[in-house]
């Protein structure tokens, strides 16, 4: 009879999860606990947790000698999440459960030394491979169950204990009471509540056209002006005007918080926010670690906002690793024997000062910085990286005048202005139908100039062509003015009532006026 025990778990690298088969054998050989398939040192450790945690659940290990192979052999693999896939691939070889039920089960999970399960990191991706893999059932911890039952379609099987979980595959063992160990105390659960509503901008109709517009059509907005001029108010507000997220789109955000250590209270649909401080590392916003790379700031801020409050106090070097993923949309963490990739789809919002003292052309303040220290306070933010924002704009200051004229009658609400973009945003899909765009500022150039879209030498476009004879604006900036011309046409378009389409004339009529 074989003495050869087979189950599954999940290796995960980046937001992708690999299935990864446990195999555990009993030899006759000495005795020994050997773990091999290219497993860390938290992997390796798991000899004394699953042996010890096995003896105090009251089914303890054969005193033979036991190989535990994770397989394939060449894929990395980290984390404790594989104690519980070994502890029973390791009780199957010895026939103190059900073999074909437990190689039915991927298992995930730790095992604490007297058998309790611990929860893990990244349980929502695991699941999401285990389910693309064709897996139909998952064991995981109680206390990662809120968390993989987001997942439709593959039955989540939670226990808190080991004898549970070999109670489940038929072993006869004592199933104590036991509490279910809590997710660690990381905060309480992100939950999208963007404060504030965008009819609280008094009298600053310019930045909230700019910021609906930025919305429509995914643009990368640069805010610069004055300390009070209300930039990081309206930075703030741009997440709530965006339409909310679908459903794959939003397993996605959550994935990457599960990644992330952070705790999830149910499917949030609303776009995320993450604003990094200025001290932040390289590693902070992209994504890093010695050991398990988790997501930074970029990647959790996909299909959302990235805000940089006081932008040119970040280190060059840490601004300057956002202009490939702007590009790309995603991130690739290199290691010695392993790429992370992650998603990075996200508007950028930056907000300056116009010197560092904040006071330069304020009407009234003096500013007390030398031309040079200006120059070189904004210049922190690189050309090519201000390159990649479509829309900057000057935020004043109010003044008393405009405050009391405001009576609050012609402010646009948070509400009013998502459903302008969700309209606009409808009427881009519908002109992109069929390829692989939603928004424009994802459409390619190319496109945009191609087929009789734009061509150069129209009268509209007549000072963007100077311009670029000129080499004033880039071919990158040659385009980022045609794909927010069509961004506001879309938006005039999607203000009438019987709105499907919109043309091209539009579009060159808005290019020419920018």
């Amino acid at each position: 009879m074989s003495s050869v025990g087979r189950t599954r778990s999940i290796a995960l690298l980046g937001l992708s999860g690999s299935i990864v088969e446990v195999e555990a054998d009993l030899g006759s050989q000495l005795p020994g606990f050997v773990v091999i398939g290219l497993p860390d040192a938290a992997i390796g450790e798991s000899r004394d947790r699953v042996r010890a945690a096995a003896a105090n659940s009251g089914c303890p290990l054969s005193r033979r000698k036991l190989t535990v192979n994770l397989s394939p052999a060449t894929l990395p693999k980290h984390g404790s999440g594989f104690d519980l896939a070994i502890a029973l691939a390791s009780l199957a070889a010895a026939g103190d459960v059900d073999r074909d039920s437990v190689s039915r089960v991927v298992h995930l999970g730790e095992l604490g030394l007297d058998g309790r399960l611990r929860p893990i990191d990244g349980v929502l991706p695991a699941v999401l491979a285990a389910r693309r893999a064709g897996a139909e059932q998952i064991m995981v911890p109680a206390g990662n169950a809120e968390e993989a039952v987001l997942v439709e379609g593959i039955r989540v099987i939670a226990v808190a204990s080991l004898a549970e979980a070999v109670s489940w595959h038929g072993g006869e063992v004592e199933v104590p009471e036991v509490d279910a160990v809590p997710l660690p105390a990381r905060g309480e659960a992100v939950v999208e509540t963007h404060a504030g509503d965008l009819a609280d901008v008094v009298g600053n109709v310019p930045a909230v056209d700019a910021l609906i517009a930025a919305a429509a059509g995914g643009h990368h907005l640069g805010l610069f002006g004055p300390p009070g001029a209300g930039k990081t108010m309206l930075a703030s507000r741009l997440p709530g005007i965006l339409p909310d997220l679908e459903l794959d789109a939003a397993l996605e955000v959550a994935s990457l918080r599960s990644l992330a250590g952070q705790r999830i209270g149910g499917l949030s649909h609303r776009p995320p926010f993450e604003a990094p401080h200025h001290t932040a590392t390289a590693a902070a916003i992209v994504g890093g670690g010695s050991r398990v790379i988790r997501p930074g700031a970029a990647p959790r801020a996909s299909h959302g906002v990235l805000f940089l409050d006081e932008a040119p106090e970040f280190a060059s070097a840490v601004l300057d690793v956002l202009r490939q993923p702007l590009e790309s949309g995603s991130i690739a963490i290199h290691r010695a024997n392993a790429v992370a990739a992650y998603p990075a789809r996200f508007q950028l919002v930056l907000a300056a000062n116009p010197c560092p003292c904040g006071n330069y052309s304020v009407r009234g303040e003096e500013c007390t910085c030398v031309p040079m220290a200006r120059r070189r306070y904004l210049s922190r933010i690189s050309g090519p990286l201000r390159d990649r924002i479509d829309i900057e704009l000057w935020v004043s200051r109010l003044t008393s005048a405009a405050i009391r004229a405001d009576d609050g009658a012609g402010r646009v609400t948070t509400a009013e202005a998502r459903g302008r973009v969700e309209r606009a945003r409808a009427v881009a899909a519908e002109r992109y139908r069929g390829m692989p765009w939603r928004v424009n500022a994802q459409v390619p150039g190319p496109w945009l100039r191609g087929a009789g879209r734009m061509h150069p030498g129209r009268v509209a476009t007549g000072a963007l062509d100077a311009a670029l004879e000129r080499g004033t604006v880039t071919m990158r900036g040659y385009d980022k003015v045609l794909k927010v011309a069509w961004t506001l046409a879309d938006l005039e378009e999607a203000d009438r009532p019987d709105a499907v389409h919109v043309g091209r004339a539009m579009a060159l009529r808005r290019a020419g006026e920018l």
